[in-house]
């Protein structure tokens, strides 16, 4: 096993639990990407939340199914949950020693700290995830005749909550969902636009080969969103529905949403703020917030080239390549996109692994679930142009009957999904 991310994580935890051993990998501490603080394993290198826990969102159903077949990743976000409204978000240094402690801890599970290099014999499973070294790089682009692709993701800051200044924000949850889980800093027009003008002009940091056009949709710097017009951040991180201001009793014209990020509720993030400026300019704009006038930033947006396979012409539903079916991937390095969808691709690769080398048929998870949705679109060689990808219902099969109402409908399909997941359960 190579890389002691969520998937990697994942994945080994699995085939331990089912008695065989494996020797895992990870370059850290020794050695860190550009991106990554910690020590630990299973960093949570962008954000700390893992989308929807709700049952009507494609992210909350697959959640759910890694819940019934045991997913150790699963098991530590939820021991390690900060409010959040309708999502699941996590203390993220709480939730990576919890999958640290339990990795280390697995008696089937040798730990080798050091970066791999090469490719070794034998079945390999590699969750190196976006951030693959430069030398492991090098040695799957010749594996792979170069059929590597790259994209570019971003991180939010993170300030300390007593820099907030309360007489400005205030809490509370959109449509009063989760009672005050969120920190809010509402803007008047005047305000949103003064800041929207510095923001679009501001100076960005230098990132070797970066362009707008080469990011991934689901992170996009703030930036880059606010130069596509001026309402664009009205109608996603700043939309203002749903939120009423205590002071004026009206919805703000924008808001600004911070999300907690650790148990100890004394840091929270700034909510779709991605961004690759400069540090000195994040300092300087986003202190133009109403309320985050003499915010502390713990830490400052980063910016990072995620590397992914060409998939659908490398990998079959197993996450197995094609060519060479006992090297398998796993996270996000298959073009899977997200914390979840990651730590699915380690479980399905798992459980496909160890029941080949117990001589057991697979349990090819069909597209009625989101983990087999994913592992599909993921292999489907008919997509001529492949990008990362988020679960989604659209992965999933329609239904067989009509269902009125999108909720109704994504319902009945997260239902029908834990049935099959049940008829799984291994």
């Amino acid at each position: 096993m190579i890389g002691a991310g969520l998937a990697g994580c994942e994945a080994a935890w699995q085939l331990a639990r089912r008695g065989i051993g494996v020797r895992l990998i990870e370059m850290k501490p020794e050695k860190k990407t550009p991106a990554q603080v910690s020590g630990d394993f299973a960093e949570l290198v962008c954000s700390n939340s893992l989308r929807s826990n709700e049952l009507t969102n494609a992210a909350g159903l697959l959640k759910e199914e890694l819940r019934r077949l045991g997913s150790l990743i699963m098991r530590c976000a939820d021991s390690n949950r900060v409010a959040a409204g309708g999502a699941l978000a996590v203390d993220r240094l709480g939730f990576s020693a919890a999958v640290t402690a339990t990795i280390r801890g697995c008696e089937n599970i040798e730990v080798v700290q050091e970066e791999a290099c090469i490719l070794p014999e034998g079945d390999v499973i590699v969750a190196t995830g976006p951030l693959t070294s430069d030398a492991l790089a090098e040695a799957l682009a010749e594996k792979l005749s170069g059929e590597l692709l790259n994209f570019y993701d971003a991180a939010a800051p993170i300030v300390t909550r007593e820099s907030i200044d309360f007489g400005a924000a205030f809490r509370a949850s959109r449509y009063g969902k989760g009672g005050e889980d969120y920190v809010n800093c509402p803007m008047d027009e005047s305000e949103y636009l003064a800041f929207w003008n510095e923001l679009i002009s501001a100076r960005q940091a230098e990132v070797h080969g970066f362009d707008d056009g080469a990011v991934f949709e689901g992170c996009m710097p703030v930036e880059v969103m606010a130069r596509r017009g001026v309402e664009t951040l009205r109608f996603g991180p700043l939309k203002p529905v749903g939120l009423i201001d205590p002071r004026t009793g009206r919805e703000p014209h924008a808001v600004v949403q911070l999300r907690r990020d650790n148990s100890a509720d004394t840091l929270y993030n700034l909510v779709g703020f991605q961004t690759h400026l400069a540090f000195p300019e994040q300092k300087r704009v986003f202190s133009m917030i109403p309320g985050l006038e003499n915010a502390e930033f713990v830490r400052f947006g980063v910016m990072h080239r995620n590397t992914y396979l060409d998939s659908p012409r490398l990998l079959d539903r197993y996450y197995r390549l094609k060519s060479e079916p006992r090297l398998v991937f796993a996270g996000q390095l298959t073009g899977v996109e997200g914390y979840i969808e990651s730590t699915a691709s380690g479980l399905l690769a798992a459980l496909e692994l160890a029941r080949r080398m117990s001589g057991e048929k697979p349990l090819d998870f069909p597209r009625t679930t989101a983990i087999g949705a994913l592992a599909l679109y993921v292999s489907d060689g008919t997509i001529t142009r492949f990008q990362p990808m988020n679960i989604n219902f659209g992965l999933l099969d329609p239904l067989e009957y009509r269902v009125k109402g999108k909720l109704n409908k994504n319902a009945a399909l997260s239902e029908r999904a834990l049935r099959e997941i049940e008829r799984k359960r291994v």
